[in-house]
This record gives C-alpha cells, sequence and structure tokens, in this order.
C-alpha cells in the first residue's frame, strides 16, 4: 500500500538482529495499542513520568488493583518505570492479538496516508505491523505484517534518498535503500507474495540515476524486470514488471534512432510488443495490461514515447 505521508515522520530503525527475535517467553511482555500515560505511582495524581506510544513494548514488573508498573521503551534509546492503568496491552495470550495489532496498525496506516494525518502514525503502524510478526510469528498475518512494516520504512528512506540532488550526473550515481528488511522477507516467508513484493522492491536499487539519452540503462532495466516476471509469475507486481519492461523497450526505439543503430530499433520494437502482449495474456484484468495495450498502440502506430519527437 502506498503512503503519502510527510518526510517529517520519525525514521526508527530497528536492527536486524531486533527484526529475527524470538517471540516473548511469557505474557508479561506486551505490545501498546493505545497511548498511556506513564506515572511514578498507581495513581493518576502523581508525577507523569511520560507517554508510550502506540507499538512500544512494555515489560509488566508488578499490578496494584487496575494499575500495572511496566518498564517501558518510550523512544528506541530510552527505557522508564512506572505505572499505567493496565488496558490497552495486548500480551501473546491475548484473543485474537494478531488481528488487533494488524487493525490498529492499518489505521495509523490510513492516518499517515491522510493530507494532513497524525505526525508520527507512519512509525507507529510500522511498530504495529511488526509486532505482528515478533510476537505471532505462526499467524497468518505474521508474513503480511513483516512485509507492511519493510515497505513503510522503504518509501520513507526512498523518498529520503530521491530527494537528494545526485553528486553527478554519471548513470549509476544512485544512493542505495537498505535492503535487509525487505530481505529478512524473503527469507522468512520465501515462496508467499510477500516474498515477491519484498523482491520486487529491491529493483529499485538496481536502477539507473539518470539515462543521459543513452540505451545502456533503459537496455538493462528492461532486462532486469523481464526477468523478475519470469522468476515469479505468480507475483502481484509480475504485470506491472512486464509493463515497466516495455515502456523502457518502447524509449529505446528513440534512443537507437540517435544512436543510429537500426537493428536494435526494430528488436525494441518487438520486443516492447512481446512484453505488452505477455501482459495482456497473464495479467489481462489489470490496470497493467490496459496500459501496455495503450502503449503497444502507440508503437505501432510509430509515435514515440521518450524524448522531445514530435511529427
Amino acid at each position: 500500500m502506498k503512503l503519502r505521508f510527510l518526510l517529517s515522520c520519525t525514521l526508527i530503525v530497528f536492527s536486524v538482529a531486533a527484526l529475527a527475535q524470538q517471540p516473548p517467553s511469557d505474557t508479561k511482555h506486551g505490545i501498546m495499542v493505545r497511548t498511556a500515560q506513564i506515572y511514578i505511582a498507581p495513581d493518576a495524581t502523581s508525577a507523569k513520568l511520560g507517554d508510550i506510544g502506540l507499538g512500544r513494548e512494555v515489560t509488566v514488573l508488578d499490578q496494584s488493583r487496575n494499575w500495572v508498573q511496566v518498564l517501558a521503551s518510550v523512544t528506541q534509546e530510552r527505557d522508564i518505570t512506572g505505572w499505567i492503568l493496565n488496558k490497552g496491552i495486548i500480551h501473546i495470550d491475548t484473543p485474537d492479538g494478531p488481528k488487533i495489532l494488524f487493525g490498529e496498525a492499518a489505521a495509523q496506516e490510513l492516518e499517515a496516508s491522510r493530507r494532513n494525518g497524525r505526525k508520527g502514525a507512519a512509525d507507529d503502524a510500522r511498530r504495529l505491523y511488526y509486532r505482528v510478526f515478533d510476537y505471532f510469528p505462526k499467524s497468518d498475518l505474521a508474513g503480511e505484517g513483516l512485509y507492511r512494516a519493510a515497505d513503510i520504512l522503504w518509501q520513507i528512506e526512498a523518498a529520503d534518498v530521491n530527494s537528494r540532488p545526485a553528486r553527478n550526473r554519471e548513470v549509476m550515481d544512485r544512493p542505495e535503500i537498505t535492503e535487509d528488511y525487505m530481505r529478512l522477507v524473503m527469507k522468512k516467508f520465501p515462496g508467499t507474495q510477500w516474498a515477491d513484493r519484498a523482491a520486487f522492491h529491491l529493483i529499485e536499487n538496481k536502477l539507473c540515476n539518470d539515462w543521459l539519452g543513452e540505451s545502456k540503462c533503459p537496455d538493462k532495466e528492461a532486462d532486469i524486470y523481464e526477468k523478475y516476471a519470469a522468476q515469479h509469475p505468480g507475483s502481484p507486481n509480475a504485470g506491472e514488471a512486464l509493463y515497466n519492461a516495455a515502456t523502457r523497450r518502447a524509449a529505446l526505439i528513440e534512443i537507437y534512432k540517435t544512436e543510429n543503430k537500426p537493428k536494435q530499433i526494430d528488436e525494441s520494437r518487438e520486443k516492447a510488443k512481446a512484453d505488452c502482449e505477455q501482459t495482456v495474456s497473464k495479467y489481462g484484468e489489470t490496470d497493467w495490461a490496459y496500459r501496455c495495450k495503450a502503449l503497444e498502440y502507440l508503437v505501432d502506430q510509430q509515435i514515440p514515447t521518450y524524448g522531445n519527437s514530435q511529427e
């Protein structure tokens, strides 16, 4: 799911070691699905120590009436001990625990996508999604939870990377987005759509910063997308990959004209049409198939799809 949240969202990166950890062994550990005020004593009139946000982990140390004493992770670097009301804590034995975490994560993801959504909602969603996998690794929602957590991190970092000016205009001068989290999805849930989706994200790190009007990059990128579609035919992104390959083959028609390579022009035209025909044949009821129909028409009509060429 694509998010349109602001770059001001705080990016809190967790290590691969933390990602791979085992779920807590007892019910003293829990995850917050509400923002809780933490006090120095089990009394709302006592001194307030801070707030515990959504998706944060707490360890229950003691209980007094409807209060629990917790060791709480307030931030990535700071833990505090205090008292909170005993509600809104999901433990590993909470009925429908993974569904509750996932549902709250989805709500926060939606909030993050709104134009004036709450600051920090994207990161709250990321933490909650990850905890579905972390606390309930055998749940049917674990794979999707881990993927969505990785996807949010990827989007935040990708937006940051893409906003930076290139150091120079060399085609391969492109900062890479961290792949660890997507690769963890592929490792933990091989053969699933979540692994397929994660593999599609990794293509972004293989794309050129700028084609510079030359054939090398679009030709290489088309090969990458075609290879992905062949290796992941059941992926939700397979049709998109073939369409992306076709757009690059179509662009090469115009680029090869500037390079005076008539043979490659004809080959690119046929490859673009072949990619589109495959998209329509395999993924005929998708936007990618319809977009390929339009692209194939332009190619047949010899209408340029790249550059400033006008007839």
